[in-house]
This record gives structure tokens, C-alpha cells and sequence, in this order.
């Protein structure tokens, strides 16, 4: 990438978490532009779609996905504790911006969806939880770990478009109790 484009690439990145941050992924791609100081010729030129520019916007999300499946997986807490920990981080997650919630939920089946790889770093994070916990045994039969990340994901999407903020403990308190063993 020439200077110059590398340097509008990063303004715009920029300008898009400020954006993303204040209005959620759905916000004015114009704004961003405009923030940015390039025209939306150049914003389309280095991403094509919206879900282009989020993924982009989450390119570190991924590592600290990884880090706190491990983290998880590492830890001597019992099993409802530590689903509830790693769940409340999932939400944290999927949620990183206003918006971002519906987005990967949208992606997770879209192959062709520039966020379907990030899809695939949480489902694989979440499968080593779920799978970590049922090698112990800890998990009731049948725990589909893909389930599992959805009923999360909905969980998330009901934070993300609250009007005001929202104690999701309680909601995922009862997707613990419905996979662990009593």
C-alpha cells in the first residue's frame, strides 16, 4: 500500500471508531469519510461494504477472543463460574460497538460476509470452553457448543439494542444452569 493510501486508510479507521462508537455500526459512512478528510470514493475503495470496515475495526478483537478462551480454559473455577465469566466476556465481545451484536449474529452463517471469519474465532473459542468443560464431564449431555454460542449471541443482541444499559448476568445465569450438570 503507497503511503499516502495507508495513511488514509488509517484515518478512516480512525474516524469509523469515533463514529462506530457515538451513532454503533450502523453509523453515517459519510460521517466517516467526512471525518476522515477523504471523499466516499476513497472510503468504498479500501471498503467496499460496511462489513468491511467492522471487520477491519476488529482485527485485534480476534486475539483477545483467543486469550480469553484461554484464560477460561486455564482457570480452577468450577463450572458455572467459569461459563458465566467466559459468557460475560463473549457478551463484551460481540458487543463491542453499538450494532456490532446483529452483525456477526447476521454473519454467522454468510460465508461470503467479511465478519464470517471473526464468526468462526468466536465459534472455535466457545467450542474449546464447551469442550474443555465436557472432557470434565462437567456439562450435561449433548451440549451442542454451536447452540450454545447462539443462545449467547442472542443474549448480546438483547444488550446491544436496549435502550438503556442492561445486566445480562441474569439472562446467562440461565443458559449455565440449562448445560451444567446439576
Amino acid at each position: 500500500m503507497r503511503a499516502d493510501a495507508k495513511r488514509n486508510y488509517d484515518k478512516i479507521l480512525a474516524a469509523a471508531r469515533a463514529v462506530f462508537s457515538e451513532h454503533g455500526t450502523d453509523g453515517s459512512l459519510d460521517e466517516v469519510a467526512k471525518r476522515a478528510g477523504v471523499g466516499p470514493g476513497t472510503l468504498y475503495r479500501h471498503f467496499p461494504t460496511r462489513e468491511a470496515l467492522v471487520d477491519a475495526l476488529m482485527r485485534d478483537w480476534t486475539d483477545r477472543v483467543a486469550s480469553d478462551a484461554d484464560a477460561a480454559i486455564a482457570t480452577d473455577l468450577p463450572a458455572r463460574e467459569l461459563l458465566l465469566d467466559w459468557f460475560e466476556h463473549f457478551v463484551e465481545h460481540i458487543t463491542l460497538r453499538r450494532g456490532t451484536a446483529s452483525k456477526i449474529c447476521a454473519a454467522m452463517d454468510d460465508p461470503a460476509s467479511p465478519i464470517y471469519g471473526k464468526c468462526r474465532v468466536m465459534s472455535d473459542a466457545n467450542r474449546r470452553v464447551i469442550d474443555h468443560l465436557t472432557e470434565h464431564d462437567q456439562l450435561r449431555p449433548g451440549v451442542d457448543p454451536e447452540n450454545v454460542m447462539r443462545l449467547v449471541s442472542g443474549v448480546a443482541s438483547v444488550a446491544d439494542t436496549s435502550r438503556a444499559p442492561l445486566d445480562v448476568t441474569p439472562m446467562l445465569q440461565v443458559v449455565v444452569d440449562g448445560i451444567v450438570r446439576d
